[in-house]
């Protein structure tokens, strides 16, 4: 495999291999060999090195001493605690939009992600749903203007990402249901109500936890 610029070969290489980890193709707790990854992919050491350390900074591997590299861990407890930091930091994102729209043109971003939700529905295409939903996310970045928050939230999407890979099937079902909760929260943003931004999201955010608890426990 080559890769090439526009991204730095240390963040393709970790894309490849977070791409593994969220489908699963590389277990909890397999050893990522640093040898075995640089010759597969044709790449350098230093690069392979440098990969794994976005990988750790984006829990998706620890590197324990003497041990290496292996893929992390997915317990109900981490599930939990992912879910819990995370729709905080949705909140945030929620309330900034709430308070920095002015106009209807501002909110047309997530009008559009409004209807690819539905198309992505109507295909049963949950790829393309699940995409579509973190670019919510990526859509109420500039509203927050906050750098430490984007990057928190960019770093724990893979986590998050795997999680919704893990309930797949779940959430399929679970479609129809996420466009409604979204819509709930445009109305909130749109009535610039923090307190039903956070009724919405935290609901919303109980339901997903359990959706993965649930695929935890049957695997």
């Amino acid at each position: 495999m080559t890769f090439k610029a526009p991204d730095s070969l240390a963040e393709q290489i970790a894309h490849h291999l977070a791409e593994r980890i969220i489908r699963g193709e590389l277990k909890e707790r397999e050893r990522i060999q640093e040898q075995k990854v640089t010759q597969s992919l044709n790449v350098s050491r230093g690069s392979v090195r440098e990969a794994l350390l976005i990988l750790e900074r984006r829990h998706l591997i620890n590197i324990l001493p003497r041990r290496g590299a292996q893929v992390s861990e997915l317990t109900p407890q981490h599930v939990r605690s992912l879910y819990t930091l995370v729709m905080e930091l949705y909140i945030l994102l929620g309330n900034a939009v709430a308070e920095r729209w002015r106009v209807e043109a501002d909110l047309a971003p997530f009008l559009v992600i409004q209807q690819r939700l539905a198309d992505s529905l109507l295909k049963q295409d949950i790829n393309a749903f699940v995409d579509a939903s973190f670019s919510i996310m990526q859509a109420a970045y500039p509203f927050a203007d906050n750098p430490y928050l984007q990057q928190t939230l960019d770093n724990l999407q893979p986590a998050i990402s795997r999680t919704y890979h893990i309930a797949l099937e779940r959430r399929k079902g679970e479609m129809g249901q996420f466009i409604e909760v979204f819509t709930e929260l445009l109305q909130a943003v749109i009535a610039r109500d923090p307190a039903r931004i956070r009724e919405v999201l935290i609901g919303y955010g109980k339901q997903n936890c359990g959706l993965v608890l649930a695929a935890l426990a049957e695997r």
